[in-house]
């Protein structure tokens, strides 16, 4: 464990959401596999924005902010995870754009005290029909702001 991941930063800014690991999500070694971490912090992050009113209800026309692509991630992994249960994802904004935003995750344990990965991904606003960048909603903006990581 890191000495940062000791000192549970998820309190301190951004949100803490709960995931679960089952365990058809671990891989032939009985570790959590590559491919699922991204898919914790995807769910995780559906859900903070599904509360906060912007959701895909499978119509791109109106989907508003939800409409979005992802331009690049990129993650470390850092311990492995090799149980199943309570975990949790720990979200926060590092840039709130005009039409695109970054944002760092951590998998974490459900306290938020041990890291198991970490990354950043990077998201644009899309019009839906032209597929080019579109501003973000005033809503939006605002929801994001209260994930904003204070500057160092």
């Amino acid at each position: 464990m890191t000495a940062e991941a000791s000192i549970a930063p998820a309190l301190s800014y951004g949100r803490l959401i709960p995931v679960t690991v089952h365990f058809d999500d671990l891989d032939a070694l009985g570790m959590l596999h590559n491919a699922r971490y991204p898919l914790l912090v995807e769910r995780a992050w559906t859900e903070f924005w599904q509360a906060n009113g912007v959701r895909f209800d499978g119509d791109w026309a109106s989907a508003g902010d939800a409409c979005n692509v992802v331009r690049e991630l990129l993650i470390g992994y850092e311990t492995p995870v090799t149980r199943t249960g309570a975990y949790a994802v720990h979200l926060w904004l590092e840039r709130l754009g005009a039409t695109g935003l970054t944002y760092g995750f951590r998998l974490c344990s459900a306290d938020g005290a041990t890291t198991y990965a970490r990354g950043t991904r990077v998201l644009v606003r899309l019009d839906a029909s032209t597929l080019r960048p579109t501003p973000w909603s005033d809503a939006f903006r605002a929801a994001g702001r209260a994930l904003l990581r204070p500057a160092h």
